[in-house]
């Protein structure tokens, strides 16, 4: 508890202040279920991803979704573009960090100390998203944290791990649920996408890349794409 003074109307009032040192002191154990990011199985068929509800732990998922940037236009927006509060960038923080990044590297078996990272937002969704796609060569890691409420209401919107280029052939359905992790290891037949939805749902996207070049390159496009999107709200 901290005490302070203030002075209404000639008359010093002493008023105390209680801070939740849970809320006001987090790290990435505050933030993000490592422990549970361990137990999770890590699914080899059709691709290698891994799914693990409520990564982000309560209060910091309460936190985070009232720090969340706060934008209009639908598609992907470089973190750089955006203006958002202090627990929000604490999770970009823990993302951004040697435990998260040891512990992908440990249930992907795959090496990514000194590989360059990438954050993309997302706050909306047009009808026409969700399209099926791979993602590119230049990724090795894919992770897509949902910022929504805790329970996903629609049918659309829900990204399907696919085991062909087909969205009616899916090995698991994945709600875009408030604090799920999906994280899935790029390859040539990582195919992915989710049934038609519009309207509001939250996602961060971060990516482990090849190279700086790729980061440079990918946040130029949607640099451009951004500014063509907020000329058209």
């Amino acid at each position: 508890m901290l005490w302070g003074r203030c002075r209404l109307s000639g008359s010093v009032v002493e008023v105390a202040v209680v801070l939740d040192t849970a809320s006001t002191d987090m790290n990435s154990d505050h933030i993000l279920d490592l422990d549970a990011l361990d137990r999770a199985e890590r699914n080899t068929q059709p691709y290698e991803y891994v799914v693990v509800p409520d990564f982000i732990r309560e209060p910091a998922l309460s936190l985070v979704q009232a720090d969340y940037p706060r934008f209009g236009q639908p598609g992907s927006i470089p973190l750089s573009q955006l203006t958002y509060g202090p627990f929000f960038k604490r999770l970009i923080e823990a993302l951004d960090g040697e435990v998260f990044e040891r512990a992908i590297s440990r249930k992907f078996h795959v090496e990514l100390s000194g590989k360059p990272t990438m954050f993309t937002v997302r706050a909306r969704c047009r009808a026409s998203d969700g399209k099926i796609h791979t993602d590119s060569a230049t990724k090795i890691i894919t992770v897509l944290l949902y910022l929504n409420d805790a329970t996903w209401p629609n049918e659309g919107g829900r990204l399907r791990i696919l085991r062909s280029d087909r969205l009616d052939e899916f090995a698991a359905e994945v709600p875009p649920d408030g604090g799920t992790l999906l994280v899935f290891r790029r390859s040539d037949h990582s195919y992915h996408g989710h049934e038609s939805y519009e309207g509001p749902r939250r996602a961060i996207q971060m990516n482990w890349v090849r190279s700086r070049l790729v980061v440079g390159r990918e946040q130029f496009r949607h640099k451009i794409s951004t500014m063509f999107k907020r000329m058209k709200v």
